[in-house]
């Protein structure tokens, strides 16, 4: 695995931004947290309607990573530290598995750029 898709990256990867087209929604090279794709059921729900959200669900299923205690742990003091970035649960949560676990988080949101490890793509 090699890359940690966030709900942005996910969501572009999805409507096939070309900007996107170097990832995919493969459990061998990209991962993400169930948070994220609770995020993105939710987006798929509001915006296209339950089929279109179950679908994206399943596509999405296979790259949960498991989140323990430490991740959680280190998620809320990543989250204080940068309180002024009002970065989401989820974005922490994510940002510190893919630390943790040595890959590139992928996002095209603007609070995280320059941030180490992030491969910001908009």
């Amino acid at each position: 695995m090699q890359y940690f898709l966030d709900t942005y990256a996910l969501i572009e990867i999805a409507t096939q931004n070309p900007k996107y087209s170097n990832y995919s929604i493969s459990p061998i090279e990209a991962g993400t947290t169930i948070f994220n794709i609770m995020e993105i059921h939710f987006y798929y729900l509001k915006n296209f309607g339950n089929e279109e959200a179950e679908r994206i669900y399943n596509l999405i299923l296979p790259l949960i990573m498991s989140t323990d205690d430490d991740i959680i742990k280190d998620a809320n003091k990543f989250k204080l530290a940068n309180n002024k970035k009002r970065f989401s649960f989820t974005d922490c949560i994510g940002y510190v598995a893919a630390l943790k676990l040595n890959l590139k988080f992928v996002t095209g949101d603007y609070a995280f750029k320059g941030f180490e490890n992030v491969e910001f793509v908009r």
